[in-house]
């Protein structure tokens, strides 16, 4: 039984994240960054997972790197690396120790990566790491669930059926640590060739005419959940700037209903 997050999950992961707009996603932080006067120089993504916005980044014009924790998250993006010929650079690291060569012109992480800290030392300590690796006045841009969503998702089992594979989600939230968890059971098909192609378009394929067998796998994820005035006073502490907060990839200004918020910070220290 497997039970460590995105090891066998990461071969579908894609598969069940199509509804994630990636496209609409990179335009709002491509036009963010443009803004910020950040027009091309190196980026770094945290949490890159299958390299989804990695990619879109860099078709961007940005030079990329991506950290993530998982070895098999990080196969998948060096595939699409091979299929799109984009000069990415994707490192092993934690979030919470990672290391680069040099500064970068900006850190962005999406798909609230940053919830899987969840000690508040943690987010800290990856806080510190972003504020001494960004260039002098360089920029953070992230987005992060609040409480508000993980108490809209709740205690629910949530299952999705396809030919490529299935999962059952059972989720759990308890509202006094802020502390989210999902087991997640996957049926897999066994032998079957990923195709990989554009972000969010891979697919289990299995040949016609073939017996297809399942394999059964599962993964416990567990994700906290942060006040906007908690991320803020973090992000202080650590030495950088808070510039803003808005409901996720619009232009409203984050409210205390908001689901799902990004944040900007300014390094200021250098």
């Amino acid at each position: 039984m497997e039970t460590e997050a995105y090891t066998q999950f990461a071969e579908v992961y894609d598969l069940f994240m199509d509804n994630v707009a990636y496209d609409q996603w990179s335009g709002y932080l491509v036009k963010k960054l443009r803004e910020l006067g950040i027009h091309e120089g190196i980026v770094c993504e945290l949490g890159c997972g299958t390299g989804s916005m990695t990619e879109l980044l860099a078709e961007a014009g940005y030079d990329m790197i991506g950290i993530d924790g998982s070895p098999e998250m990080l196969e998948i993006a060096s595939e699409k690396k091979l299929a799109s010929g984009y000069d990415i650079l994707y490192l092993l690291q934690d979030m919470r120790a990672f290391e680069l060569y040099g500064t970068v012109r900006a850190v962005v992480s999406v798909c609230d990566s940053l919830n899987y800290l969840l000690d508040p030392g943690d987010l800290l300590q990856t806080f510190r790491l972003v504020n001494n690796y960004l260039d002098p006045g360089g920029y953070f841009i992230f987005d992060m669930n609040t409480p508000v969503r993980y108490e809209a998702i709740g205690d629910c089992t949530i299952a999705e059926n396809r030919d490529e594979g299935s999962f059952i989600w059972e989720n759990l939230y308890d509202p006094e640590t802020k502390i989210n968890e999902y087991l997640l059971t996957l049926f897999l098909p066994e032998g079957a060739e990923r195709a990989v192609g554009a972000p969010g378009r891979e697919a289990d394929i299995q040949g016609e005419g073939q017996e297809v067998l399942y394999r059964k796998a599962e993964e416990l994820h567990t994700q906290r959940a942060y006040t906007s005035r908690e991320v803020k006073e973090l992000l202080e502490e650590a030495g950088l700037e808070f510039v803003g907060a808005w409901e996720a990839y619009t232009e409203i200004s984050a409210s205390e209903k908001a689901e799902r918020i990004l944040y900007i910070a300014r390094e200021c220290m250098k």
